[in-house]
């Protein structure tokens, strides 16, 4: 495609890097790129020399600026497929029975710079950037169904708080710092988003088991022309896990890159991450509420027994980027995206969105035509009237880029009803005057995060009272602790007296609590997921491989990954088997679960065991890897699989693995 998105004739492989011989940026060859042309060997340089000029030049600016939020991301490319389910409220194209339609995929933090680690306590950006053949439609979202604000003047606020202090830099992409909690302790419509982040949503295991949201809600139009609200969810077919905090923190230090890494590989390997895409359709009324619920309010989630949500599309993820600077990190995401069918609602926090996006991008790609940057073209043509401006990519024809005219003969027209144009619904508004207010209806900070905190299980409420305690026990200031103290006493007295006796603090007096109907949807425990493309660690002993061919080859069949773990790399003995990681490149975080084939008493190997004992992951050993495992002081309790058959152990570890963790191996003291 050009710059503008029109079939240009050339062949799909002229792109970058091609070719026999080194050249200039402009197609000239080069004999030699070592030295620069100088007055003679020992003279000055000569001004003359562009290719030194141009080499220089282009390496100075090699760095763009780096987003203010989102920084470290990573992508993926695949495709999107619609069910035709959606037909009856949504008349976007691209959500037709079995359209298939390419995409573009970053997930991302928010706080940390590009040079932070993955898996810090953190929401996670999903952002999708569908390529439909009525334009680009890009789903901007989160892991999280809701923010920490209700009105996009606050972002600045919440960010600035986010981030590292002022003073010190520091820290680098966490929130347990005071800045932080002192926004969020007095700025309580954060309440709601503050409970999911310090759940186990905060440090998802994997991008592949990461559910996503919309967050706002949207209008929809079908061909008729009636309309419906509706949020946005992907829902991972592996199901939504987590890491456990002692897992993420080892991951910062041992793995930085864990979630690219395991994207990438997950891919490569075959192992193609989906989401199914879900619509929770409400009544478009004139109050845009549901239940009670203030559906422009994105502090506010819809719980899925009210509004069940409903397949419309299955997206796969397979493809890598062939080049991380010129695909994820120029990828530019607009929520003003919109394709015919889908349309904007008055959630002031989406209203800002449609504003800040677009700003956003002339600083970060130097100009307004980042369309024009490949992986942002739409795969339609573009006809848009724009012209020059910084980096200009397209040669435009025609002298009359302007409306109405003749000398180009009216071209570009304006599309009628049958072309199918994105035209914004006609939707009445109230009669108002000009305000700086918010709807009362937002005014219930409370509410919510007790749904959420009342629908986990007993597990995960242990580990979001352990969150709560260690991010203010970050803080230095009493008063901080003290105030969100007064915070959880409004959302459940349990969970504020756990986190006070953490931190050494009286209980606040309690407070009147609304009743509310739990949403087993939010638990991310109780089921059992696909095992596709999850890890199997195999602890072997070079001498002692009896049954190791077997379970790999068994692993690989059901669609597993399985790694073989020696005391050293390389092929073991003339087994035909290899080693990819040894006791020292091995550690418990890459893996879901370990088998112990033979007796390896290296202390390493004992380590590796414990860690995964304590992460509630499930262990299987035969032969002398009983002993191992033994050894390590983990030989009985729930999850420990202990046959003298390979196969029996692999099958009955595959089984736990359908439940993520072995939780009930910890029995939590939280009802």
């Amino acid at each position: 495609m050009s710059p503008t998105g029109a079939p240009t004739g050339a062949p799909k492989l002229s792109q970058g890097q091609q070719g026999e011989f080194l050249t200039t940026s402009a197609g000239a060859r080069l004999h030699d790129t070592d030295h620069s042309l100088k007055a003679g060997e020992r003279g000055p340089t000569l001004l003359q020399d562009h290719h030194l000029r141009e080499k220089v030049m282009h390496f100075d600016h090699e760095r763009i600026p780096e987003r203010v939020v989102h920084a470290r991301g990573y992508g993926a490319h695949g495709t999107f497929v619609g069910y035709g389910t959606a037909t009856n409220v949504c008349m976007a194209g691209f959500l037709g029975d079995g359209v298939e339609t390419p995409v573009f995929v970053r997930f991302s933090t928010v706080l940390g710079s590009r040079g932070s680690a993955d898996t810090v306590r953190d929401t996670r950006g999903f952002a999708t950037k569908f390529y439909t053949q009525e334009g680009n439609f890009d789903l901007v979202g989160n892991n999280i169904p809701v923010f920490f604000i209700q009105d996009g003047i606050k972002f600045p606020d919440v960010i600035h708080a986010g981030k590292p202090h002022p003073d010190r830099e520091i820290p680098q992409a966490q929130s347990a710092h005071d800045t932080f909690w002192d926004f969020v302790s007095t700025h309580t419509e954060a309440t709601h988003h503050v409970m999911w982040n310090m759940s186990d949503r905060g440090i998802p295991r994997s991008y592949r088991t990461m559910e996503g949201f919309g967050v706002h809600t949207f209008r929809l139009v079908n061909a008729e022309g009636a309309t419906a609200l509706a949020k946005f969810h992907w829902k991972p077919k592996l199901g939504v896990h987590s890491l456990v905090w002692e897992e993420a923190q080892m991951a910062g230090g041992f793995d930085p890159d864990f979630h690219r890494r395991d994207l990438a590989d997950a891919i490569e390997s075959g192992a193609y991450p989906q989401w199914e895409l879900g619509l929770q359709i409400m009544p478009d009324t004139p109050q845009q509420t549901f239940e009670g619920i203030d559906l422009l309010d994105p502090t506010k989630i819809v719980p899925e027994e009210l509004a069940p949500v409903q397949p419309v599309g299955l997206l796969t993820l397979n493809r890598n980027p062939q080049n991380y600077f010129a695909e994820t990190e120029q990828v530019a995401f607009h929520l003003g995206n919109l394709v015919p069918g889908i349309d904007v609602t008055d959630d002031p926090l989406l209203q800002a969105r449609l504003f800040s996006y677009l700003d956003t991008q002339l600083t970060r790609l130097a100009g307004p035509n980042f369309n024009q940057i490949p992986i942002n073209r739409p795969h339609v043509p573009v006809n848009d009237m724009l012209r020059d401006g910084f980096h200009q990519q397209a040669v435009h024809a025609g002298v009359a880029p302007y409306r109405p005219n003749t000398l180009d003969g009216g071209n570009p027209f304006v599309a009628k009803a049958q072309d199918r144009p994105l035209v914004e619904v006609a939707q009445p508004l109230p009669r108002a005057v000009k305000v700086r207010e918010a709807p009362k209806s937002f005014a219930d900070h409370y509410t919510q995060p007790r749904l959420f905190w009342q629908s986990l299980s007993p597990v995960e409420k242990e580990h979001l009272v352990a969150a709560f305690t260690f991010e203010l026990g970050k803080c230095y200031e009493q008063a901080i602790k003290e105030r969100e103290l007064l915070v959880l006493a409004n959302v459940d007295p349990v969970l504020c007296a756990e986190v006070a006796k953490g931190l050494g603090l009286p209980v606040p007096a309690k407070a009147k609590l609304k009743k509310v109907t739990p949403s087993p949807a939010l638990s991310q425990v109780g089921q059992t997921w696909p095992t596709d493309g999850r890890i199997i660690g195999i602890v072997v002993d070079p001498a002692d491989l009896d049954g190791v061919r077997t379970v790999r080859e068994t692993v690989l069949a059901g669609g597993m990954v399985p790694l073989l773990i020696a005391p050293t790399g390389g092929p073991l003995g003339d087994s035909g088997l290899v080693a990819q990681r040894t006791f020292l490149t091995a550690r418990s975080i890459e893996f879901d679960a370990l088998l112990v084939a033979g007796n390896a008493t290296d202390p390493r190997v004992s380590l590796m065991i414990q860690e995964c004992f304590r992460h509630a992951k499930a262990i299987g050993a035969w032969g002398t890897g009983r002993t191992a495992v033994e050894a390590a002081g983990c030989g009985t309790g729930p999850g420990i699989v202990i046959d003298d058959s390979p196969s029996e152990v692999l099958a009955e570890v595959t089984t736990l693995l359908g439940a993520h963790r072995v939780w009930d191996r910890f029995p939590p003291a939280i009802a």
